[in-house]
């Protein structure tokens, strides 16, 4: 009796939800894995630019259109460029990252002292005003020095906190062919290709375009409501 009680509650269950379920397995899914997605951000390694809460829109058509939930390309029409905000899956544990792409394939990257060389020639670094530190915790502000960073003419924020020990200078390396070299913003505080070494291509899977949400996680999830449906540069 109680057998055949929980056969007719799961069929009604059954009944009244097979429609949702079948949208998130053939429609919600897919369209997650292959073309657009969103993903929260748990970590600060591209502070200033994505903060710890943001919720970020991914692009997953901005190079190519893959199959549903695997890295196989059924078509390619771009390739990530110098500045790219990617979305890539490291190649020490396989978790989802969210990194600036630096290094193109053939390029020799390196860094000294925080400040990067590409092809043998030095970025150009300019000192940025406290706008750029809005949302960042008080006693992190206190401690890091911004800088504009310019990547060959794509400008973006960079931080560095020169009170942690990190890595600092490197190389010079050269990205193997069909590989990338990714880094955080955050320079001092990203696990990114200066220790794990570089990101194969099809490990990116889309491109970060914009914050659409964003909660302070160090205060009691306030909105931040000026990070609101902003774009990524």
């Amino acid at each position: 009796m109680k057998r055949h009680k929980a056969i007719q509650f799961i069929y009604r269950i059954w009944k009244e939800w097979w429609k949702t379920a079948a949208i998130i397995v053939f429609v919600i899914i897919p369209l997650k894995s292959s073309i657009a997605d969103w993903n929260w951000v748990p970590s600060g390694s591209m502070k200033p630019t994505i903060l710890e809460g943001d919720l970020i829109y991914v692009n997953k058509l901005a190079y190519d259109l893959r199959f549903p939930l695997t890295f196989n390309r059924l078509a390619e029409w771009s390739k990530p460029q110098r500045g790219d905000i990617v979305v890539c899956f490291s190649p020490d544990d396989g978790i989802r990252l969210v990194k600036r792409v630096i290094g193109l394939p053939g390029d020799t990257i390196e860094s000294r002292s925080n400040v990067l060389f590409i092809n043998g020639h030095p970025l150009s670094y300019t000192p940025n005003d406290a706008k750029c530190a809005e949302g960042l915790a008080s006693g992190l502000k206190n401690r890091a020095v911004f800088a504009t960073e310019d990547l060959d003419g794509y400008e973006h924020t960079v931080m560095s906190i020169p009170s942690i020990p990190a890595m600092r200078n490197f190389g010079p390396v050269t990205v193997p062919q069909g590989d990338y070299f990714v880094m955080g913003d955050n320079r001092d505080n990203s696990r990114d290709s200066r220790y794990f070494g570089f990101m194969e291509g099809r490990a990116i899977v889309g491109k970060a375009k914009a914050v659409i949400v964003s909660f302070d996680k160090t205060d009691k999830y306030q909105p931040r409501l000026e990070r609101f449906f902003t774009p990524l540069k």
